[in-house]
C-alpha cells in the first residue's frame, strides 16, 4: 500500500497521542480491557482526535494489521512448531542438564544464563521459561539455595534471547524495518546480549539469591529428576537450534565475499528467516521426532496444538502495527522524528528512549519494538548511517524495549506465578533485572556506535 500521511496542526496531534495512549493505558490497567481490543480501540481514538479522515484511518488500520503481520507472521507460527519439537523430545533439558554438568553446580547460574540466550532464539520467551524452569527448582532443591540463585540467569538468557538475537520476531521485525542485514544484528546481538546476560544474570543472580531467600514452590518440590537415558543427545539439539542463525549468517557472508558469489542466490533464499526456520523444522521432526519414536501423526498433533496461543501473539504484535502507523500516518511520526532530529542525542540514544517510553506505557516488548522502530526509520537522518549503526540502533531498540516490565507486561505475572513471590519481590528482582538487561544491550551498543560511522 502506498503511504498515505495527514496534514493536521501539530498541537491537536500531540494531543491527540496523548489522549490515545492515556486511553490505552487505563484500559489494560484499570479497565481489564483484553489487550488487542484496547490496543486497537487506542489507535482509533488517536485518528478521531487527530482529525484524519475516516477511510484514512479505517485504511490505515488494514495497513498496519498487514505490514506488520507481512514481516513476522510465519516466523511466529514457525517458531511455536520448532518448539514444540525440542519440548516433547526433551531437547530442551537435553541442553540445559549438559550445560550444568560442562559448568558444574557451582556454576550453575552460568549454565542456566547461556541455556536461556540458546532455547529462546528459537522458542517464545514464556514457552522456554515453562519448560526450564522445573530444572532451576531441581537445582536449588539440591543445593539448598533461594531459587533465585538460578531462576534470574534462566530469565537474563530468555530476555535477550527474546529481544536481541534473531530468528526471534522482534529484532527480524526491527531489523527489515530499519532495513539491516540480518547476520550484522545477528553478530551485535551475540554480543551485546552475552554482557547483558552475564551482568543481569549470574551476577545480579547472586545478589537477589542472597537478598531472597525463595524456597522451591510447592508444585515442583516433589518432582522425579530428569531422566537422561530418555533424552536426545547435546550436539544434535544445539546444531539444530543453530541452523537458522547459521543460515542467515551464510547469507550475509556470501554477500560480502566475491567468491561465493556464484552461490549466492541461494544462500539468500535458504538463509531467508522462515525458509531457514523451516529448514530447521524439517529437520527437527526427523531427528528429535521420528529417531525418538514419534510418528508423523503424533508429531502433526503436537505442532498443531503448538499454534493455538499463536493468535494472540500475532493480533497483539499487530495492534502495535497498527498504533505505529496511525502515528505515522497522522503525521505525528515526522514531528517527533523533527523534535528528536533538533535535540542533541545520538540516533542510538533516541531508539532507546522511545523504546523504553512505549515499553513502560504498553508493557508488550514486541509494541515497544515495533513502534519505536517505525518511528526512528522515519527520521531522515536514519537513512544516511552504515548498516553497523542501523545494527546498533535495532540493538538499542531491543534494550528500550526491555525495561521496567512491571505490571501492564504478561510476563511479570507469569514470573510472578511460577515463583511463588509476592508482586514487591517481583518488582525488586524480575523488574529490575529486564532492567538491567536493556541498558547493559544498550550501553554496548552504544560504545560500538561510536566506531560505526
Amino acid at each position: 500500500m502506498n503511504q498515505e500521511v495527514f496534514a493536521a496542526d501539530p498541537t491537536r496531534l500531540v494531543i491527540a497521542a496523548a489522549v490515545g495512549l492515556a486511553a490505552l493505558l487505563f484500559l489494560i490497567i484499570k479497565g481489564k480491557i483484553q489487550p488487542f481490543i484496547a490496543i486497537l480501540l487506542s489507535a482509533l481514538l488517536i485518528g478521531l482526535t487527530a482529525g484524519m479522515p475516516v477511510q484514512l484511518i479505517t485504511k490505515t488500520v488494514l495497513k498496519g494489521m498487514g505490514l506488520t503481520l507481512e514481516s513476522i507472521a510465519l516466523l511466529v507460527g514457525l517458531g511455536s512448531m520448532f518448539g514444540a519439537v525440542l519440548e516433547i523430545s526433551g531437547g530442551a533439558e537435553r541442553v540445559a542438564l549438559t550445560l550444568v554438568k560442562r559448568f558444574g553446580e557451582k556454576r550453575a547460574p552460568w549454565a542456566m544464563g547461556v541455556t536461556g540466550m540458546v532455547i529462546a532464539t528459537p522458542v517464545f520467551f514464556d514457552a522456554g521459561l515453562i519448560i526450564l524452569i522445573p530444572l532451576a527448582f531441581s537445582i536449588a532443591k539440591r543445593t539448598g539455595q533461594s531459587t533465585l540463585f538460578y531462576v534470574i540467569p534462566l530469565l537474563a538468557g530468555l530476555a535477550v534471547g527474546h529481544a536481541f538475537i534473531p530468528p526471534t520476531p522482534g529484532p527480524v521485525l526491527v531489523a527489515g524495518i530499519l532495513n539491516v542485514d540480518l547476520g550484522l544484528v545477528i553478530a551485535l546481538g551475540v554480543l551485546c546480549g552475552t554482557l547483558a546476560m552475564v551482568v543481569a544474570g549470574p551476577v545480579f543472580g547472586k545478589y537477589c539469591g542472597k537478598k531472597f531467600k525463595i524456597p522451591v514452590p510447592g508444585q515442583y518440590a516433589d518432582q522425579p529428576e530428569f531422566d537422561e537415558s530418555k533424552l536426545p543427545g547435546f550436539g544434535t539439539v544445539l546444531a539444530i537450534i543453530l541452523v537458522p542463525l547459521f543460515l542467515i549468517l551464510l547469507n550475509t557472508l556470501s554477500g560480502v565475499v566475491e567468491a561465493m558469489a556464484p552461490v549466492r542466490p541461494y544462500f539468500q533464499f535458504i538463509g531467508t528467516p522462515f525458509v531457514a526456520l523451516l529448514l530447521a523444522i524439517l529437520v527437527a521432526m526427523f531427528l528429535l521426532g521420528a529417531r525418538h519414536g514419534y510418528t508423523r501423526a503424533e508429531l502433526e498433533k503436537v505442532m498443531t496444538k503448538a499454534l493455538e496461543p499463536t493468535g494472540l501473539i500475532l493480533l497483539v504484535t499487530a495492534g502495535g502495527g497498527v498504533l505505529r502507523y496511525m502515528l505515522q500516518d497522522s503525521g505525528l511520526g515526522g514531528i517527533i522524528g523533527q523534535a528528536v532530529a533538533a535535540t542533541p542525542f545520538p540516533l542510538v540514544v533516541v531508539s532507546f528512549l522511545i523504546a523504553a517510553a512505549v515499553r513502560v506505557a504498553v508493557g508488550s516488548a514486541t509494541v515497544a519494538m515495533t513502534m519505536a522502530a517505525g518511528i526512528v526509520a522515519a527520521m531522515p537522518a536514519a537513512a544516511e548511517v552504515s548498516q553497523l549503526y542501523l545494527a546498533c540502533m535495532v540493538m538499542a531498540v531491543a534494550g528500550g524495549a526491555t525495561v521496567m516490565s512491571h505490571v501492564n507486561d504478561s510476563g511479570f505475572w507469569l514470573v510472578k506465578s511460577l515463583c511463588g513471590i509476592d508482586e514487591k519481590t517481583t518488582l525488586k528482582t524480575w523488574t529490575l533485572m529486564e532492567t538491567i538487561v536493556g541498558l547493559t544491550g544498550f550501553g554496548a551498543a552504544l560504545i560500538i556506535s561510536f566506531f560505526a560511522g
